[in-house]
């Protein structure tokens, strides 16, 4: 559809009412893979679903990006239904901060230069890394537009982990100032998971915090199940872990001691891309573990097939102290497909997974003699979930979540 073809009130009648303008800023949208970029355009068919006409909607992303090895061109422009989607091509990148920090800055230009020619009622941001809070802060206060934050990381308190002083507490004093102004800037503000309050609610008491999660996806509440471990004692335990491959998960940390340890009797499946794919693929080749697999990043529909086929799924959060606030996305899937899961967690993590998700086995990160005996403690046969499926099902937690975004401009 052309770029200018869009929803014209007009053709309406004169009596009719203008529809209220959004904009959802979010660096992932599909076909970017990413926990993100699936929780983004849920929300954007609901909000569609729950207001019809009485909205516009505008998406301003990037194009693909969020693996450099899975990385392709989609459309720039789409539009239809009373959604536009503009995507913001970036250079060349890969995950360090640096080189995130630059594609950042291009996006933001690009944004900031594409909304100046619309003028919105609402901007919605959804931001794992603060900056594109940030960003839908500034378009909402330059357009005088509500603002509505989906905080989906504690980005400020990460950095904490991520550098040594005196860098560290720069960058947090610098960070901490933006969070201030966006938190306090914002009309509403949704946390992803409860675990965050323990960091918000301490520094803004005047704030009330709503928490959305990111919960199930419509193709994992579907998820059929099959026969479990066909020939089981013909091979060795199929161990699959899906998701990304960095410091926050600390994979190279964990991994290569397991494969060690239990030698044979296992088989690691690593499925996707990140900062420390290399230094795990090294540690893989210099231990010559022949039983770890490295799989690049893969569209939903073969995923689906790699869960179908593996016994075990394997969840590791690194033993930084901010991940003690943290629910990774991947529970939710790896929980509706009734797989064992193998978790390395602590804090919030581990007490969801302990409380919520039967047939699950917590262990404390980076301890590879709890895992080994978390792995004996699971039940190596499917376990059905259905209330997990059905209490954090995601058509259901974004019908109230657009519901909640709506009120700010009266359009529920």
């Amino acid at each position: 559809m052309s770029e200018n073809v869009w929803f014209n009130p007009l053709r309406l009648g004169r009596h009719c009412v203008m529809p209220k303008r959004i904009l959802l800023l979010t660096f992932f949208y599909p076909p970017d893979l990413s926990a993100g970029s699936f929780r983004a355009r849920a929300l954007v068919e609901t909000l569609r679903e729950h207001a019809g006409g009485a909205v516009q909607i505008d998406v301003l992303t990037t194009q693909p990006n969020r693996y450099h090895e899975h990385a392709s061109e989609t459309l720039v422009f789409e539009s239809g239904d009373g959604v536009r989607v503009r995507r913001i091509h970036l250079p060349a990148h890969r995950s360090g901060f640096r080189d995130q920090g630059l594609a950042f800055v291009t996006f933001a230009y690009q944004a900031m230069r594409h909304a100046s020619d619309e003028r919105y009622d609402l901007v919605v941001a959804t931001s794992s890394r603060l900056m594109t809070a940030v960003l839908g802060a500034w378009i909402a206060y330059r357009q005088s537009a509500r603002l509505y934050l989906d905080i989906r990381d504690i980005f400020v308190e990460n950095l904490g982990e991520l550098f040594s002083a005196p860098v560290s507490k720069i960058l947090m004093m610098g960070f901490g100032a933006l969070e201030r102004w966006v938190v306090r800037r914002a009309d509403k503000v949704n946390l992803v998971t409860a675990g965050f309050l323990g960091y918000f609610q301490p520094k803004y008491p005047e704030r009330s915090f709503s928490q959305y999660p990111n919960g199930v996806d419509d193709d994992f509440v579907d998820f059929t199940l099959r026969r479990y471990r066909k020939n089981a004692a013909e091979r060795p335990l199929q161990i699959l872990y899906a998701g990304n491959v960095g410091d926050g998960q600390g994979l190279h940390r964990i991994i290569p001691e397991l494969a060690r340890s239990l030698g044979g009797e296992v088989h690691f499946r690593v499925v996707g891309g990140g900062s420390r794919l290399q230094m795990l693929r090294e540690a893989i080749t210099s231990g010559g573990l022949g039983n770890v697999e490295l799989v690049e990043p893969v569209a939903r529909g073969e995923l689906l097939g790699l869960y179908q086929q593996a016994d075990v799924l394997f969840l590791h959060l690194n033993d930084f102290q901010a991940f003690r606030r943290v629910l990774p996305s991947k529970v939710f899937e790896y929980a509706a497909t009734g797989k064992p899961i193998w978790a390395g967690a602590a804090g919030y993590a581990a007490e969801f997974i302990n409380s919520e998700i039967a047939n699950a086995a917590v262990f404390v990160p980076c301890d590879s003699l709890g895992a080994t005996e978390a792995l004996r403690r699971l039940k190596l046969e499917q376990t059905s979930r259905p209330e997990f499926v059905a209490r954090y099902a995601r058509s259901r937690i974004m019908r109230a979540m657009a519901a909640d975004v709506l009120q700010l401009v009266g359009a529920n």
